[in-house]
């Protein structure tokens, strides 16, 4: 309708508008849209939706949240999204929340707890379901009490919270098995013959990255081999660090080094790119190792060895354990499996 050259707007439909076009109650319209546990006819649920289309009808979702206590979402906390580690993970609590009816947003730490906890505030006012923080963490946070207490008190208006990989704090935690994936490697590359090894082990003090080299070193002291502090350095935890700490070994000279291991794919794939960037060829004259089996790693040349972690099934555990009320769900660290390709070519004995 055109009223002195505007146009009017159209109240937006009610659940009340629903109800009535459908000819049920209201209670009835609220448990058919709002997924509601309580069981509706199909009948009348399949009237209210029908209305609900014909009304061109949106649930208020803050609404519903103050109503309920929380939301029909679940929040993801990452440290960097464009990182295939975290996406993959994503995904994992993406299908897990399309089979309970959730909705997930997604948010990045950047590997900084001050963001973290602002964050985790934030999320708060917005009444999640569940909150998944899977950013590593480091052994030092000096926000660590403090982000408990927030998340206790999300918890303690109904809220589920959830960590991934290891976690100091008293919440459910997917573990990840790390430790005993690095050194599950290390023994499988000495048995395929390498004896002379550098590392490209991340920042001191992140505990994945701890967790993963100190498996690593452990298996290699095992069959009676150390590692040079000379050949351990300890960038980003980022490609670019990868890219940046391989130039370094390089810069020092590599000398005998047969095998690099890096504690994560993306920063192998940087080493790979640097090393050929200085005229080498990786898996020929340096082999090189990474953590995870991120899609990427079967794709590059040669293509990485690694530690495959079920990064879609952790992400799907994650949301499982939260949802679940008598926690029944297993907690045991996430196994972890040895996977060699030709980056790391078997040597002569």
């Amino acid at each position: 309708m055109v009223d002195g050259g505007m146009t009017s707007r159209r109240t937006p439909a009610t659940l009340h508008d629903v109800a009535r076009e459908a000819g049920v109650s209201l209670a009835t319209a609220s448990r058919s849209l709002n997924g509601s546990n309580r069981k509706v006819n199909d009948e009348f649920r399949q009237r209210v939706l029908a209305a609900a289309a014909k009304l061109d009808y949106s649930p208020n979702l803050s609404a519903q949240a103050v109503a309920r206590g929380t939301s029909m979402t679940v929040a993801l906390l990452v440290a960097d999204i464009t990182d295939p580690y975290f996406s993959q993970i994503a995904a994992g609590v993406v299908r897990e929340a399309d089979h309970e009816g959730l909705i997930v947003t997604v948010a990045a730490t950047e590997r900084d707890p001050e963001r973290e906890l602002a964050l985790v505030r934030s999320l708060r006012g917005q009444r999640p379901r569940v909150m998944i923080l899977a950013a590593s963490r480091r052994d030092d946070e000096p926000t660590s009490a403090a982000l408990a207490d927030e998340l206790r008190a999300f918890e303690a208006n109904g809220g589920r919270v959830t960590f991934i990989s290891s976690n100091e704090l008293p919440f459910r935690t997917v573990s990840l098995d790390n430790a005993a994936g690095g050194e599950a490697l290390a023994r499988a590359l000495v048995e395929a013959g390498y004896r002379d090894f550098a590392a490209i082990a991340g920042p001191e003090g992140l505990r994945t990255a701890d967790d993963r080299f100190r498996g690593f070193t452990a298996g290699l002291a095992a069959t009676g081999i150390s590692i040079d502090a000379a050949r351990i350095v300890r960038p980003d935890f980022t490609r670019d660090g990868g890219y940046d700490g391989m130039g370094a070994l390089i810069e020092r000279g590599l000398g005998g080094t047969e095998l690099v291991f890096a504690v994560n794919d993306v920063m192998a794939v940087g080493a790979m790119s640097a090393i050929r960037d200085a005229g080498l060829v990786p898996g020929r004259d340096v082999a090189v190792a990474g953590f995870d089996d991120i899609p990427t790693v079967r794709d590059v040349t040669p293509p990485l060895s690694t530690v495959r972690i079920p990064l879609d099934e952790v992400g799907r555990r994650a949301l499982r354990l939260a949802l679940d009320d008598t926690r029944e769900i297993d907690e045991q660290p996430v196994p972890t499996e040895v996977v060699l390709r030709e980056s790391t070519p078997p040597r002569a004995g």
